[in-house]
């Protein structure tokens, strides 16, 4: 092509057919230049248009496509002023069967594909884009997979190119797998675990979690392809291999529902008349509480005879999980159940112990 572009400018100005050479290299970046002006300004409008209609694919592509394909431009650019310089100089930097030219179109397609899935990762996890978002982790990980997958496929073209046996490296892989599968078995169990937390979701980033099995409870902070790193309450990291959650329970406490009050409380025997009252007037106000939810369960009952004194049982559930908000409803419940157990002329028993003597006989009148 820049041959031609000679020929027709030797034939066009034959008193410029020394600086042919310049005047190509000057109109070659004056394209360029034109074209990126042109393509800026075209994306420009077009991205305007996108951001009013509702469909977001169009959004994705032309982002994907944008600097990808300035940059393609200024690269053909690039491969043609070379052209003629090693044409003009007589020098070889870049030969004609070099597939650098070809694959620069196949890395330009790697990396539009790279800006497209890391748009899409923001766009599905941003409430605005999407009608329900996705969960950031899941995201993460699929999106870390897709960019392995374009990395190898891409090194795997270039390798062929360059004159490499992809079949012989295919092959090899197979067998040296078998070998890296038997030596780094603990990390591809922790890999394939870090799998499975990603697509069954026990947990995500944010969560608190505890294990009845081990010592394990507190923030997770981090889920890596290796391990999964939590911030325990005492503010320490805690480093746990992906694989230890395919071996043992995880409970997820950040998504319960409500939290339950679970309390105990003892009337003394003296007082036994007016427990069935107590009771009552317990119940009919947490029936009335406006932060305990009535379209769960709620118990009141007297529920044992305690060495002193008669205990009944409260079991009902807050709305709110949040742990401090818990607190403060779990007070003032345990504070109105004291005012009513006063209302009642009673009191809260506390441990005592009632000694029974026998009659003792009269002392005799002891001899003179």
């Amino acid at each position: 092509m820049v041959e031609l572009l000679q020929i027709w400018l030797a034939k066009l100005l034959p008193e410029q057919a020394e600086s042919s050479w310049l005047i190509l290299c000057v109109l070659v970046s004056g394209l360029a230049v034109v074209l990126d002006v042109v393509l800026r300004a075209v994306f420009s409008r077009l991205i305007k248009q996108t951001t009013k209609t509702r469909m977001l694919w169009d959004d994705l592509v032309l982002h994907a496509i944008n600097a990808p394909l300035l940059g393609y431009i200024w690269l053909l650019a690039g491969f043609a002023l070379l052209q003629i310089l090693q044409q003009h100089f007589d020098i070889e930097v870049l030969a004609d069967d070099n597939p650098l030219p070809k694959l620069s179109f196949i890395i330009i397609g790697a990396w539009a594909c790279l800006r497209f899935l890391r748009r899409m990762e923001e766009v599905l996890v941003e409430p605005g884009m999407v009608s329900k978002p996705m969960d950031p982790t899941t995201v993460s990980a699929l999106g870390r997979v897709f960019r392995i997958i374009i990395g190898i496929i891409l090194l795997l073209i270039v390798m062929q190119s360059y004159g490499y046996s992809i079949s012989g490296i295919l092959a090899f892989g197979g067998i040296g797998g078998i070998a890296v599968g038997f030596a780094a078995k603990d990390l591809l169990a922790n890999f394939f675990g870090g799998m499975m937390i990603y697509l069954d979701r026990p947990f995500k980033v944010g969560d608190w979690i505890r294990s009845p099995d081990k010592n394990i409870e507190g923030v997770v902070e981090e889920i890596g392809w290796r391990q999964t790193r939590i911030r325990t309450f005492d503010k320490r990291p805690l480093y746990v291999p992906n694989s230890t959650f395919n071996s043992i329970s995880v409970e997820n406490p950040s998504r319960m529902t409500n939290r339950r009050i679970y309390e105990y409380v003892g009337v003394r025997y003296d007082d036994a008349d007016q427990v069935l009252g107590i009771v009552d007037a317990v119940k009919a106000m947490l029936a009335e509480h406006e932060a305990i939810d009535h379209n769960l369960i709620l118990m009141v009952n007297l529920d044992r005879f305690g060495p002193s004194s008669l205990d009944f049982f409260i079991y009902t559930f807050t709305k709110t999980t949040d742990w401090a908000t818990f607190h403060a409803i779990k007070q003032d419940v345990m504070v109105k159940v004291m005012a009513i157990i006063e209302q009642h002329n009673a009191e809260i028993a506390f441990p005592t112990t009632t000694l029974h003597l026998a009659s003792m006989p009269e002392p005799t009148e002891a001899p003179a």
